[in-house]
């Protein structure tokens, strides 16, 4: 059998984690063949609720598990992590506004980059936690040590959905749904780009005829599809995001196959769309070598769709200039 691969992950003890952490001990996300260690770190409240998850991950004698540690110290957690999974932060509340939020996670998200710097400087980092594109430049600018290209927040959830719904409109399988992108931020600005994806291997407005349900149902059902869940099931999408995030490593771990490609937000050098530079912006990426995420190039984007694509980038400029203050020596 290969060397372990090491997964870091915070919130373990959460809705996402409990839902994460068995599908990787069990060989769900790497392969039947392939060992892991596991990393778990939690708020020092949550260590009792941890370590019931731990006996539970103990009860069932995973043989692919190699070896769990669960701590709430970030640097014990994250030590020569291959992979560093930050689900945990402060969740919205009544009341609080997205700014707020953003505010009120900054400080969790400076240490994490710091422990990340300090202690799994070779890893490769998915932010689960919201606002995750902000979030993870927050904890991007901490960690100098760790290269630009390793980061990630996670968009995965919204091609997810995406495809999900192209697939029952269109009557197919979401198997047959491909080239889905999520341009921008995991928020309400963000566009699901229905134009280059394909259905069957044909152009999805070729096979979805109906232009207003395309602009005017399935891009404010995909973006606003978090507060559906939330209104139907009184919390926030856990089971769903869990799997995301999963696919989102996968994805960025094996390389891709054929000419499709996947989404996620990755730090933006200024190519080849024009988004400004050192935001994490979601592109259409493709896994090299399950090494480096390159982001497709050369996509047509009309009118409609290069301005909610410059309207994504906007507010994430806005978010940046919001925690300025917060960002450290990698910015």
């Amino acid at each position: 059998m290969s060397q372990p691969i090491k997964v870091a992950l915070t919130g373990a003890a959460g809705q996402i984690g409990y839902a994460m952490l068995f599908r990787i001990a069990s060989g769900g996300l790497f392969g039947p063949d392939q060992p892991v260690k596991l990393g778990l770190l939690e708020i020092t409240p949550a260590l009792g609720a941890l370590n019931g998850t731990l006996m539970e991950l103990e009860d069932c004698a995973f043989p692919l598990l190699q070896g769990v540690t669960a701590t709430d110290n970030a640097e014990e957690a994250f030590a020569d992590a291959d992979w560093v999974v930050l689900v945990g932060g402060l969740p919205r509340k009544e009341g609080m506004s997205r700014a707020d939020l953003i505010r009120a996670n900054g400080p969790i998200f400076t240490g994490q980059g710091k422990a990340i710097n300090a202690a799994a400087p070779k890893a490769r980092v998915l932010v689960v936690a919201n606002p995750c594109n902000t979030n993870c430049l927050i904890a991007r600018s901490h960690a100098p040590n760790v290269p630009a290209e390793r980061w990630f927040a996670m968009t995965r959830l919204d091609e997810n959905r995406a495809k999900a719904q192209l697939a029952q409109k269109a009557g197919v399988g979401v198997g047959d749904v491909s080239r889905m992108t999520i341009w921008g931020n995991h928020s309400d600005t963000q566009y699901p780009d229905y134009k280059n994806a394909l259905i069957s291997g044909r152009p999805a407005t070729d096979v979805i005829t109906d232009r207003s349900w395309l602009s005017e149902t399935f891009i404010p059902t995909v973006a606003k599809r978090g507060g559906a869940v939330i209104k139907a099931r009184g919390a926030s999408s856990a089971a769903s995001a869990a799997n995301a995030a999963l696919d989102c490593v996968r994805s960025c771990h094996v390389p891709t196959r054929g000419d499709d490609w996947h989404s996620v937000a990755v730090a933006s050098d200024g190519n080849p769309y024009g988004i400004p530079g050192g935001l994490m912006y979601s592109f259409p990426v493709r896994s090299i070598e399950g090494e480096v995420c390159a982001i497709v190039p050369d996509l047509h984007l009309d009118d409609d769709a290069r301005s909610r694509v410059d309207a994504s980038a906007g507010e994430l400029e806005q978010e940046r200039e919001a925690v300025k203050d917060l960002l450290g020596p990698a910015l």
